[in-house]
This record gives C-alpha cells, structure tokens and sequence, in this order.
C-alpha cells in the first residue's frame, strides 16, 4: 500500500521529465563521433555551389554579345554604323553591335537566310537588309521583336543625322523613397524567409529517426513507464532544438572567420540588404525565436510520423514526403508575403506551419512588436497541442499491452459463438 501510494507523489512533473529526456538525448548527440561529420554537411552543397556558380562565370564570359548583320548599300551602311557610334554613347548596350556582311552595290542582292546558317557567322543573330528607307529585319522571332525598336531608332538617326550632344542633366538624389523601400524590404523579408527555410529543412529532419533505436532496444518501454509519454516527445524536440542552435553557432561562427580572412566580402553584401521595418537586432532576435517555433512545429509531426517507423529503412521513406511538406509550407509562405493585407497572408499566418515564415516576412515589412507577441503565444498553443496529439497516437498505435489483445480476442470469440 505504501508503495503503490507514494509512486504518483515521486514522479517527475512533466517539465522536469522533459528537461532529463532533453539532456540525455542532447548529451548524447553532442558527444558523438557522428555530430563531427553532421557539422561538415553543409560544407559539402557549399562547395558544390562555388565550384558551379565559378563555371557558369566562365560560361558566361565564353558567350559574347549577339552582333546585328548588315548587308545595305555601301552609303546607307556608313551612316547606319556612324549613327551606331553616336547613340552608343548615350544607350550603351541597348544599340545593337553591327557586323558588315555586305556592302552591296547597285541592284545586287543578298540571302540574309544563307548568312545565319549554322557556322557562317556564329555571333549573327539577325540580319538587316533593303534599305534605310525599308528595313527588313530577318531572324529568330524573339530576337528581332528584341531588336525592332533600336533598329529603327538606328534607321531614323542615319537618315535625318543624329542630334547634337544632349543637354547635361543635373541629378539630386535622395538616400530612399517609398517605392525603393517597399522594394528593398521585400528583398530583405525574402532573404530571411529563405534562410529560416533553409536551416529548418536541413535540420528538422535528425526529428524523423529519433525513437526508431529506442523502440528497437525497448528503452522507450521504460521511459513510458518512468515519466508520462508527453515528457519524452517534449524533451526529445527540445533536445533536437538544442543541437541545431549548437550546429548553427558553429556554422556562423565558420562564416564570421571566412568573412574576415577574405576582406568583409560576404559581410558587404549582408550590409548592403536593405534596414527591416524593425531593424536588425530585432530582426535577429525574431529570426531565432521563429526559428525554434518552426522547428518546434514541424518536428512534433515529424517526430510523431517517424515513432510509427520500425525501422531504418521506413524513416528513409518518409524522408521524401517530409521534404515536400516543407517545400509546400515554403511556397506557401513566399506567395503569401507579396500578398500583403490579402487572404493568402491571413491565412499563412494562422496556419501554424507557414505562421513562422510569414511573420518573419512581416517583421522585415511592417514595424510593430505587438502582433509578433501574439503569433509566438500561438505557435507554441499549436506545439503543444501537436505534442499532446502525438504522444497520445504513439501510446495507442505502438504501446500496446499484451491483456489489451487478449480482451480483443476474447470478445471477438464470444461474438462467433453467439452467432453460432
């Protein structure tokens, strides 16, 4: 009697089962031979991304600039090209470069189909023939709808002469304007939204397998019976949490040494984002705090998902869906951000897993602390809510009892034998 009375009064309340569950779990992670090759991960898509955005640098230098062929009578083909140099001046590449094909004498006539066959002139992408008065332009359909309108311009300059050298324009400019704004802090609530998005789905996903060797060895019969189901699936997604910010530091601080080996050059072009409506600090601070409540969020279904796994090879499985599900929630949240003010913003705020991402897009969009007060207090409803939920489902689809069954099969028997 003594002991059966007093087991209830020495349980773990649930706070405090969670917090040993998340300590055993993070120690456990932190200190094994693994997490060093989990902290090199990212190394490898970083690498993978210079080395291919180095060759399309170089794919891109290789490429040259399309030239406009000409083939007009020897006098219209002076003017044109003198017309070129001195609008050149002022448009820049907007004047197409001319390559003389021909310069044709009286009566003489040119295939301009012949000079844009493959390998006659590979830098030709249109030619133009008959004359200033009548130019036909012949080409690919997008390039000469491209080109119809400078090749005009160049037709009417040679004609009439171009004009005298334009007056000097004075400029006033100011340090911002509402159109640059609203620009500049979308482009900045797009960078966060992407960031956010990146390091949830390339962390969340540890979640997945996280009670598969427990259930495979029967520790997590013993945890049921020591500490209420609820404890063991808050403390696994904290602990989980706490090693993505341990990665994360880890990461930032690898980013913050490279920026100052390599002179500021990737803290240039963070500094060059536009201010949020919020400013920085209080950006930074939101990003971490919608970061763990996206974590949170998504983990709890992850974790519950991956507790009905039984083995490896089932959670790899689950993997993919898994994957597509935050893309969904991602798109989800990027629509909704240039939406502003419509349903599709409302909605992905409430929705708990694009809540995160579209607030963090408003944090960098709209000044104000007090609505982010709100969402935070709802999204941490919704994981405990999902928490609960899960739990619950891993103790009625996995722990089941052996005398459960056996009243199953009993009371199926003596339905059969009233039937008989």
């Amino acid at each position: 009697m003594s002991i059966i009375g007093t087991r209830p009064a020495n349980r773990l309340s649930l706070l405090a089962a969670a917090f040993v569950i998340a300590r055993r779990d993070f120690q456990a992670v932190l200190f094994s031979r693994s997490f060093f090759f989990f902290l090199l991960g990212p190394l490898f898509p970083l690498l993978i991304a210079g080395l291919a955005g180095g060759v399309g640098e170089k794919m891109n230098a290789s490429v040259r600039q399309p030239q406009l062929g000409v083939a007009l009578p020897a006098t219209e083909v002076d003017a044109l090209i003198g017309a070129q140099h001195a609008l050149s001046v002022q448009l820049g590449d907007a004047v197409p470069q001319l390559l003389v094909l021909k310069r044709l004498g009286a009566q003489e006539a040119f295939d301009p189909r012949a000079a844009l066959t493959p390998g006659v002139h590979a830098d030709v992408a249109a030619v133009l023939t008959g004359t200033l008065q009548r130019p036909v332009l012949t080409g690919t359909r997008d390039q000469i709808e491209q080109w119809r309108g400078p090749v005009g311009l160049l037709a009417a300059a040679a004609i009439q002469g171009v004009p005298g050298p334009p007056p000097t324009v004075v400029l006033q400019g100011t340090v911002s304007s509402g159109a640059s704004d609203r620009k500049g802090q979308m482009l900045t609530a797009q960078a966060a939204q992407t960031l956010l998005f990146l390091l949830t789905m390339l962390l969340a996903g540890m979640v997945l397998s996280n009670l598969v060797e427990e259930k495979g060895n029967k520790v997590i019969e013993i945890l049921a019976a020591a500490i209420p189901m609820d404890a063991v699936f808050l403390g696994k997604l904290f602990a989980m949490l706490g090693v993505s910010f341990v990665g994360i530091a880890v990461w930032g601080s690898t980013a913050g040494l490279f920026t100052l080996a390599t002179g500021g050059a990737a803290g240039g072009q963070i500094a060059a984002l536009p201010t949020p409506a919020i400013g920085w600090p209080a950006l930074f601070a939101l990003g971490v705090i919608y970061f763990a409540m996206a974590y949170l969020l998504i983990g709890s279904v992850f974790l519950a998902i991956g507790s009905l796994a039984t083995t490896v090879r089932e959670v790899q499985t689950l993997s993919m869906p898994a994957t597509m599900m935050q893309l969904v929630v991602f798109f989800l949240a990027s629509y909704a951000m240039t939406q502003p003010g419509g349903r599709a913003e409302t909605f992905a705020v409430i929705f708990p897993f694009s809540s995160p991402y579209a607030m963090l897009a408003r944090a960098a969009q709209q000044p104000g602390l007090g609505q982010h007060v709100l969402a935070i207090g709802w999204q941490a409803l919704c994981v405990m809510v999902m928490v609960r939920a899960g739990s619950r489902m891993f103790r009625k689809r996995v722990m089941k009892s052996g005398p459960s069954g056996v009243k199953r099969k009993g009371l199926f028997a003596r339905l059969r034998r009233r039937r008989a």
